[in-house]
């Protein structure tokens, strides 16, 4: 896999140009809502009420890195 990342909305308007977000960052939100779905339909943990974000987080961004790695494998 390259080390290079496209980006996933890149634009230009009078040599202006933005390069939008990461695929990465594309991916992981895409990712996002069902890992969430997915965890809500379970027992949260009353001890780490906020822990499981970081987690899910963690988890989009590995489902990201694989998809990208996936893509670039084709």
């Amino acid at each position: 896999m390259t080390n290079e990342i496209p980006t996933a909305f890149p634009w230009s308007h009078d040599n202006t140009t933005c390069t939008g977000m990461t695929l990465r960052d594309y991916f992981a939100a895409a990712a996002m809502p069902v890992l969430v779905a997915n965890f809500l339909a379970k027992d949260l943990d009353a001890t780490d009420p906020h822990g499981w974000m970081e987690g899910l987080s963690m988890d989009a961004y590995s489902m990201a890195d694989a998809m990208i790695k996936q893509r670039s494998e084709k």
